[in-house]
Formats: structure tokens, C-alpha cells, sequence
């Protein structure tokens, strides 16, 4: 038997024991929310890095083809973190439980080796990892459904060509009241003209010349034919200025790949297939192994099966490229430079490209005609937040004019910017 001035004291032991025990198996494993920095510029230098090179396979909050990201930090060490995503062949080849672990439970499929990621850009993407953990996004699907349920749902526009074929019709129908108006006139006219008990004044009413008669001068069949002839004209001059323009073109591909569902649903950003867009002129056209990032554990198509998905794999084994049908061409006498406009521009792809993540079959969004970049250029602002070669430029521009600093202001309707 315990002594009784023991027993207070060793009920609070354990009290005290328990707490710590509950307290121990109630953190996380890894807790280092704390060293994952938290400022703006951080996080939003991760969310570049986590679009650009995780995006593609990895949701924060939802599993993708590898597992959600969300309190990583609080599951593993950042050092393993970082030699894991900076080559995580060879973490498994040493042997390392954890890495094996995740390897086995994802299908023994390699995570793509990030050896050029520092560990500082590494720690960048847990920051934006954290404040989504921490401030996960509301999901626009629920939005979508209230508005449905309470039905406030837009009907669509009539369609153009719809709209065209009802200004014809209607126009052929007034043709048709004409014609049949003058031909009853004409019948009455005749007719009255037969009678002699018409009285003197309606005679001289209907002796009056037919006022459709005016139809038949040859002033009248002068303005129809020169509003005809200038019709025609326009419309040759209209077809000159088009050629060479292919706005809406949609050629058929060797693969049937769907924007909508890469791009769209599960929303893997453009510079991951695309990598040429932020550093050269051209954006490039991805390669199969690009694809087969991917494809190398999912084998079946949304839409297509394995059919199409069959092709990549076909081009692999034979060492054949995918013979793309390139769909933007510009004359060779205009230079642009994606890189320019998209790296240091800012530009989103949609600006150019439109509405992409929504197009089954890739189209051409705009003409990308010398007027349209032009326009384009007078009316874009440029953003020199940060950007010490725009200070004087800018302070010039303020001192002479009270309007935005655009790509025009700064030289961007010269000749030479487009046409070497």
C-alpha cells in the first residue's frame, strides 16, 4: 500500500504523463509548419514552381496520378523532401524506407527527377503548399450548382449563321410582297379602267401613273446596279485582305488529343508539355516522352480508350516523331518571340490562344493579323513594378503624357520590332 501523502502526487504523474502521451501521438510526425516561410513573394514564387513542374501529377488537396500534397511538411522531413524531389531513384535505390513506401504505394511509378530545383525553390513550393493547405480554395462547382438549382442559368445566343439565314429569308419574303402587290395593283388598275361608271374623280385617280412603275426607269436599275457592283467589290477587297488568314482552322491531328481534358479538367499547366514557351521563341511541340511522363502508368483515354493513347506508344517503339499538324503559322517576314511575351510580358496563353482548356480539337483563336498584334500593343499596359529598366522610361513618359505606359510608349509600333 501507498503511503497516503504519496497518492495526490502520483495520480498527478500519470495525470501529467497522459497529457504528454496525447499531446505526443496528437502531432504530426514531422512538424515544420514553422520553418515553411509564409510571405507573399515566397508563395507566389511557389505556385509558378508547382505549375510548372508539379501540376501535372500532384493536386494539393486531391490525389492526381501521385498522392495529395496537403501538411507534406508535417509527414515528412524537409530534408527527405528534398532529396526526394530532386532525384528520387536514387533515395529508393539506397533503400530508404519512407521512399520505398511511397514507390510501392503508387504503383512503382518513379516521380520525374527535379535535380535542377535548389532546395530553396523546394521550400518555395511547400510556402504555396502550406497556404493552400491552410487556405484551401473555394470550389467553384458549388457555385455553379446553386446558380442552376435557383435557376438563373443565361440561355444561349442564337447562333450566327441562324441569325444570317432568317435576314435572308426575311428579305426574300418582302421580294415576294412586293411582287405580289404590284401584280394586284396592276390587275385593279385594268380593271377599273373598264368600268365608265366610275366617277371623274376616281377616274382620274386611277389614270395616275402606277407609282410602281419607278421600278422599271433606268435611274432606279442605275442605283441597283451600282449598289450591286459595290457589294461585289467589297467583297473581293474583303477576301484579298483574308488571305492567308485562318481564324477558326482545326486541322485533324494524328492523335486525337483533348485540350479540354488535359488542360481543362485536370488542369496540367501549358509550359509542362509546352517548354519552350518561357525561354524561347518558339513554344514548342511536346515529344512523346513528355507524354509518356504520364502515360507511362495511365493507358486509358477518357474519351478514346487505349486507341489513341496506343499511338504514342507505337511512335516510342518505332523511334518515329508524332507528325503534329501545326495550326498557328505566321509569315516569315513577322518575328515574335513567346519567351518575351510570356516571360517577361506576363501574357496568358488565352490572350493569343483563347479559351484553350475548353477546345476538344485545338482551333485558331484569333486572325494574328499585323492590326490585331498592333491594336493589341496600343492598348496593353506594361507592368514595370520591380523592373529598374523601366524607371526613366517611365518617369519620361509621366512627365509628357497622363496616359498608361503601353507597349507603344515604349517603341512597340516600331517597324523593326517585328520585321528584322
Amino acid at each position: 500500500m501507498w503511503p497516503k501523502q504519496y497518492n495526490k502526487r502520483v495520480r498527478n504523474s500519470f495525470v501529467v504523463l497522459a497529457l504528454a502521451l496525447t499531446t505526443l501521438f496528437s502531432q504530426p510526425a514531422f512538424s515544420q509548419a514553422d520553418q515553411v516561410p509564409t510571405d507573399a513573394e515566397t508563395i507566389a514564387k511557389g505556385e509558378t514552381l508547382f505549375k510548372q513542374n508539379c501540376k501535372v501529377c500532384h493536386n494539393v488537396h486531391t490525389r492526381l496520378i501521385g498522392p495529395a500534397l496537403q501538411n507534406v511538411y508535417d509527414r515528412r522531413t524537409l530534408p527527405w523532401i528534398y532529396a526526394f524531389v530532386q532525384n528520387s531513384s536514387k533515395l529508393i535505390a539506397s533503400g530508404d524506407e519512407q521512399a520505398v513506401q511511397v514507390f510501392n504505394e503508387n504503383n512503382q511509378v518513379q516521380m520525374t527527377a527535379f535535380d535542377f530545383l535548389s532546395e530553396e525553390e523546394i521550400l518555395s513550393i511547400m510556402a504555396y503548399i502550406k497556404d493552400q493547405t491552410d487556405n484551401p480554395p473555394v470550389e467553384e462547382a458549388a457555385a455553379a450548382a446553386d446558380s442552376g438549382a435557383t435557376g438563373t442559368a443565361q440561355p444561349e445566343g442564337l447562333p450566327t449563321s441562324y441569325l444570317n439565314a432568317i435576314i435572308i429569308g426575311a428579305l426574300i419574303l418582302l421580294v415576294l410582297l412586293l411582287i405580289v402587290l404590284f401584280m394586284i395593283v396592276r390587275t385593279l388598275s385594268r380593271y377599273l379602267r373598264q368600268r365608265e361608271d366610275i366617277p371623274e374623280a376616281d377616274k382620274e385617280l386611277v389614270e395616275t401613273k402606277n407609282p410602281l412603275a419607278i421600278l422599271r426607269s433606268k435611274a432606279f436599275i442605275g442605283i441597283v446596279a451600282a449598289v450591286i457592283t459595290a457589294f461585289v467589290v467589297k467583297q473581293v477587297i474583303d477576301g484579298l485582305y483574308n488571305i492567308g488568314i485562318q481564324q477558326g482552322y482545326a486541322p485533324k491531328q494524328p492523335i486525337a488529343y483533348s485540350h479540354k481534358i488535359h488542360a481543362g479538367d485536370y488542369k496540367i499547366d501549358c509550359n509542362y508539355c509546352h517548354t519552350g514557351v518561357t525561354k524561347s521563341k518558339n513554344a514548342n511541340i511536346p515529344s512523346p516522352n513528355i507524354c509518356m511522363n504520364c502515360h507511362s502508368s495511365i493507358t486509358k483515354g477518357t474519351n478514346t480508350g487505349t486507341a489513341e493513347i496506343e499511338k504514342i506508344y507505337a511512335a516510342i517503339e518505332n523511334n518515329e516523331p508524332i507528325e503534329w499538324v501545326r495550326v498557328h503559322n505566321l509569315p516569315d517576314l513577322a518575328y515574335f518571340n513567346h519567351a518575351q511575351h510570356v516571360a517577361v510580358g506576363k501574357i496568358e496563353c488565352q490572350t493569343c490562344h483563347g479559351p484553350i482548356e475548353e477546345m476538344e480539337v485545338v482551333r485558331q483563336y484569333a486572325n494574328l493579323t499585323m492590326g490585331w498584334c498592333i491594336n493589341c500593343h496600343r492598348d496593353t499596359e506594361l507592368n514595370t513594378k520591380g523592373n529598374g529598366y523601366y524607371d526613366k522610361l517611365v518617369k519620361l513618359h509621366e512627365q509628357e503624357s497622363d496616359k498608361p505606359f503601353t507597349v507603344e510608349a515604349n517603341g512597340g509600333l516600331e517597324c523593326a520590332k517585328c520585321h528584322y
